[in-house]
């Protein structure tokens, strides 16, 4: 059984995770594998504590074991599991489909994920009194002027950004994770609200839903 390495917390308003993280939950679910989560304290990843650096010589998640192999960072993860598991695949068939795939997966993580997303994330994480709204407010404009009007004109035409789901997608889900719980209003785009609800609608996205628990997305038999 593959062991996902993550960070994930309940609080009153959701459970959050690790946005990159949830990318692997995603995959594994849309794959049907088996899998057990496995929680590593936020402090620990923060704090860069031996037994994570082990795992991940950056001192992040996610990492998995799978078998003998140990494997860290989301997409290089995500692109073993299609490669280990081709069912049902995940980039297209054609080669330059297979190349948009990873050119929008990578805009996810490097533009959304690793950009502006944080700077909503972060403080969620945070007591409510200790949260910078202003940071907050700036990282939710970033995805207005940038992200957004970018990706609704990916999507004309489109359900998903490579026609079927891809690992495209992926990375969107988190995004559609994240804003689920900060409630920012997306309708002004409106490829974007509609595909943010469809991500939101799949079955794998009940592993990394706010509203479900750490206890009901510990991982499947």
């Amino acid at each position: 059984m593959i062991i996902v390495y993550t960070m994930e917390r309940e609080y009153p308003y959701g459970t959050l995770r690790s946005t990159n993280a949830s990318k692997t939950k995603v995959v594994l679910e849309e794959k049907g594998l088996p899998y057990r989560v496995e929680r590593v304290r936020p402090g620990d990843v923060w704090k860069k504590v031996p037994h994570v650096v082990a795992k991940h010589p950056l001192g992040k998640v996610p990492y998995i074991d799978d078998g003998e192999l140990t494997l860290f960072d989301s997409t290089v993860i995500n692109e073993y599991l299609n490669d280990a598991y081709p069912e049902p695949p995940l980039l297209p068939d054609d080669v330059p489909g297979r190349a948009r795939a990873r050119a929008l997966e990578n805009y996810g993580d490097e533009g959304v994920l690793m950009r502006f997303l944080p700077m909503i994330w972060m403080p969620w994480w945070s007591p409510e009194e200790q949260r910078d709204e202003q940071a907050m407010e700036k990282g939710r404009q970033g995805l207005r002027e940038h992200v957004l009007p970018f990706l609704d004109g990916e999507l004309a035409d489109r359900d998903y950004l490579c026609d079927t789901f891809s690992l495209a997608d992926v990375p969107f889900a988190a995004l559609a994770m994240v804003l689920q719980v900060d409630g920012m209003d997306v309708s002004a785009f409106t490829n974007v609200a509609r595909y943010l609800d469809r991500l939101r609608n799949r079955p794998s996205y009940t592993a990394i839903s706010p509203e479900t628990s750490m206890e009901d997305s510990a991982g499947r038999g």
